[in-house]
């Protein structure tokens, strides 16, 4: 049938080359931009996640770039400790030269003060004058905050904590086992009486964690004689010996090696006791816990097989857990290491050998704090501490700090302690060594993993976000000719339907 106000062909026609056009723009749209995905009604969820990943990919490439600037801060910091590094083994020749008594005039160990005396300046300038863009890294600037330090810890040190913002952290610590020197009882029941009219001698061999000496005393020596004896030689042995009376035994010796833990001892062996005289003369090696008391009886006698071949009694590293966490500890000192904190504790010889809860000391920020996650939370931060390594930070309250190797202080080399002098650098020189092999490890297996890791990361995110949203060219150029075709036959069959009704009028001729 012919009609004329309404073509239906025509309608067809049109609406076909509207989709066809529509096509072909879309396809235009996205060789254009390179993307499937332009607007939302494209695909609303591949937006979404597409957005998510765009959101990550920058944090990662945020986080990789924050890596790499803590790797460059630690890089600067290592300097300057490279640099405290060499100054501190020029020191510790200089106190080995000075220790010549004999072979330095006075003007000579002057000179060499003077030398000293620059140094310690030096490593109080580096301290104060190493920075990153104006921020001052060995100072104490990046150290932890602490306050509430109980009276009984000696030394401690925060590596590392994760303080939330306006936070404080609580570290507690529970001896469960107390640190112990090694210790033995001499009972020689008074003055040494060797009997035979004075003749023969009683030597002994003492041996500690740093060496031994062999001592020979005559009849009638006395006790403190025997004490001072083997006192002169401490430094070379690593034992201490004292008086002891205990309730129910007679006055002895009690000797003790300078050092707590299972690396420290004492050992005593008899080689020669043969005509020594009284009862009860021998060693103890069963002593009570935590106060070093000799109990039960003689363990062996002066001139028992035993004695000849040496008895020893080794320390006891203190048991311990901080904040719930079992600690490694090493005689009076022991530490814990964990993703939230990282520290070490050294404990009075008083709270050492007393089992019990100790609040240690709070900590309450600080820290140099680093963002190396793509995430913005506790968990995606690192903090690590850098002490102060100025002149009077560095050593410890049981020895002294190198603050004072300088003139007129206690441990200068003129006339001074020199041998406090050389303890204090080589305490230095371990905690500098200890620092940069810290940051080394922060450097190496935190920061460096961590760009690895983030920057696989970003080429995944990468990789799934194109597979999203990115067009596919070879779809697409297809796509492109079949809308192409296809718009060119609409409208070839648009102007085909608009010619048909023009056959009406051949009826209208008739």
């Amino acid at each position: 049938m012919s009609r004329i106000n309404t073509n239906p062909a025509s309608l067809i026609a049109q609406r076909n080359l509207t989709q066809n056009t529509r096509t072909l723009n879309n396809t235009l749209e996205r060789l254009s931009t390179g993307l499937r995905i332009n607007r939302g009604k494209d695909d609303p969820a591949g937006l979404i996640a597409s957005e998510n990943l765009r959101a990550e990919k920058s944090a990662l490439t945020s986080a990789i770039s924050n890596a790499e600037r803590t790797d460059q801060l630690v890089n600067i910091a290592e300097g300057g400790l490279q640099e405290l590094s060499n100054l501190l083994t020029e020191l510790r020749g200089l106190v080995t030269a000075t220790a010549n008594n004999g072979g330095l005039s006075s003007e000579e160990k002057t000179a060499n003060q003077l030398q000293i005396d620059s140094i310690l300046q030096t490593v109080d300038r580096l301290a104060e004058s190493t920075n990153f863009q104006g921020v001052k890294l060995l100072n104490g600037n990046f150290d932890f905050n602490t306050n509430n330090v109980a009276t009984g810890i000696s030394d401690f040190k925060v590596n590392s904590a994760k303080v939330a913002k306006g936070g404080t952290i609580s570290v507690q610590a529970l001896v469960t086992n107390s640190a112990q020197q090694g210790a033995l009882y001499l009972s020689t029941n008074g003055d040494l009486n060797l009997g035979g009219g004075g003749s023969g001698l009683f030597t002994i061999e003492v041996t500690g964690s740093l060496g031994s000496r062999e001592l020979s005393f005559a009849s009638g020596t006395t006790r403190t004689q025997i004490i001072a004896a083997i006192n002169t030689y401490s430094d070379v042995t690593g034992v201490a010996a004292s008086t002891f009376t205990s309730s129910g035994s007679s006055s002895g010796i009690r000797l003790l090696s300078n050092e707590y833990g299972s690396t420290a001892f004492v050992g005593v062996r008899i080689v020669n006791a043969a005509n020594i005289q009284g009862s009860n003369t021998g060693i103890y090696d069963t002593l009570s816990t935590d106060s070093n008391t000799p109990t039960g009886s003689v363990t062996a006698s002066f001139t028992s097989s035993n004695a000849r071949n040496g008895i020893r009694d080794a320390g006891q590293d203190l048991a311990v857990t901080v904040n719930g966490v079992a600690a490694t500890s090493k005689g009076r000192t022991a530490r814990i290491n964990t993703d939230f904190l990282d520290v070490e504790i050294t404990f009075g010889a008083s709270v050492a050998q007393a089992r019990g809860l100790t609040n240690a000391f709070t900590i309450t920020g600080g820290g140099a704090e680093f963002q190396l996650a793509s995430r913005v939370d506790i968990a995606g931060k690192v903090a690590i501490g850098i002490q102060n390594v100025a002149t009077r930070k560095l050593g410890n309250s049981d020895i002294g700090f190198l603050s004072n190797l300088a003139a007129g202080k206690p441990s200068n080399v003129v006339d001074g302690d020199v041998v406090a002098s050389a303890k204090i650098v080589d305490e230095a020189i371990r905690q500098i060594s200890s620092l940069r092999g810290r940051l080394g490890a922060f450097q190496k297996n935190t920061v460096g993993a961590t760009i690895r890791n983030l920057s696989i990361s970003l080429e995944n995110s990468a990789a799934a976000e194109s597979v999203i949203r990115d067009a596919d060219f070879a779809s697409e150029t297809a796509a492109l000719t079949r809308s192409q075709i296809l718009s060119q036959a609409a409208q070839n069959s648009l102007g085909l339907a608009n010619s048909a009704p023009q056959s009406a009028l051949q009826l209208l001729r008739a």
